[in-house]
């Protein structure tokens, strides 16, 4: 597993976003607001962005440009991003990019599975042409937030690159026990996020990585004997963020050589 971080969860500024993930000994970024708050994938500068990455050989192992947050029964919405999805793809191109992260739509009351399924399939068969994987997210409070839920969109979805962006820490908010939620997702994981917390009467509080409920320990074995090696993105959710940030760092290097067995 390649260690990373999503930059703008402790902050948007690039160079102190790279500067950060080197001194914390991460190997990778997943990117998604990248200079001002506004500024969202692929929508930035891109020349600094390409210099930068190339200055520091760090890779960009996802990118985030926010599609698939809408209704699955808006099929107008989702049309048009999946019509301008062309230009994230080449932009993915462009700077080296393997993997684009979108979500799975909003929680509605009617079923909109296929709906949200031929969106995935049409952006995945569009991401098949510049040899690019589509990581799906389990969110909680949307439409499929649990690994479980994700598992059996990502069947209806039926197509090889379209995969999971797996986050535990979401689906113990929704209520499913990471562990054998993962087990859904077996050989589907794309792209997994590090991230955890504790739910409480007044709800979720983020803590310091393994120090949560998620049991990072268990699922980074459970990641490893299903044979995930792919990038595992840090999340940084505690202040101060940059402190943090290197202890939550160091924590998971841990963990991932443990799992090493």
């Amino acid at each position: 597993m390649l260690p990373a971080l999503l930059t703008d969860t402790v902050t948007p500024d690039l160079d102190r976003a790279l500067h950060y993930t080197l001194l914390w000994g991460l190997e990778g970024v997943e990117l998604r607001t990248v200079g001002g708050a506004g500024d969202r994938v692929p929508f930035v500068n891109e020349a600094k962005l390409k210099r930068r990455l190339a200055e520091r050989e760090l890779p960009a192992v996802a990118i985030v440009p926010g599609l698939f947050e809408g209704r699955a029964s808006d099929r107008a919405g989702w049309l048009n991003e999946v019509a301008a999805f062309e230009e994230t793809l080449q932009f993915c191109r462009r700077i080296g990019c393997p993997r684009v992260v979108v979500s799975a739509f909003e929680a509605e009351e009617q079923d909109a599975t296929e709906a949200a399924a031929e969106a995935l399939r049409q952006a995945g068969r569009a991401a098949t042409r510049h040899g690019i994987d589509l990581a799906v997210l389990n969110e909680a409070g949307r439409a499929h937030a649990t690994a479980a839920a994700l598992a059996a969109l990502l069947a209806h979805v039926d197509q090889p690159n379209v995969q999971a962006a797996w986050q535990p820490a979401e689906a113990l908010q929704a209520g499913e026990d990471p562990a054998a939620g993962l087990e859904n997702l077996a050989g589907r994981i794309a792209l997994a996020r590090g991230a955890d917390g504790v739910i409480l009467k007044n709800g979720w509080e983020a803590t310091p990585l393994g120090t949560g409920r998620v049991g990072w320990p268990e699922q980074l074995r459970l990641l490893r004997k299903q044979g995930f090696d792919g990038p595992l993105s840090l999340e940084i959710h505690v202040a101060p963020r940059p402190k943090q940030g290197l202890r939550d760092a160091t924590t998971l290097i841990r963990l991932l050589r443990e799992s090493r067995g």
